[in-house]
């Protein structure tokens, strides 16, 4: 596989991640789409360090990944504090920041 198979794939996640973002208005599915998102782009980094045999690449998307995991546990933590006060999940009923 070249280094163009890579990027197609990440172009193709990227694109489905953004549509999800734009589109659906659970805020489950949209941050299934930012992770979509933000593994296109790991993609692409581990396919240039590979190719440009450099480790850093590696290093930013063992980074990325770090974040990753760190933004997936904020988000849920605060869409469950908001579901237990509003009982609600979709992105259009949370457009007010008071309680």
């Amino acid at each position: 596989m070249t280094l163009t198979h890579y990027l197609i794939l990440s172009f193709i996640l990227f694109g489905i991640g953004v549509a999800g973002v734009l589109v659906r208005r659970n805020v489950i599915v949209v941050l299934m789409s930012l992770e979509l998102i933000f593994n296109s782009v790991n993609i692409s980094l581990a396919a240039f360090s590979y190719y440009l045999q450099s480790l850093n690449g590696t290093v930013f998307v063992i980074l990325s990944i770090t974040v990753a995991a760190a933004e997936v546990a904020i988000g849920l933590a605060i869409l469950v504090a908001v579901y237990r006060t509003r009982k609600a999940v979709n992105v259009d009923e949370l457009d007010e920041m008071k309680g």
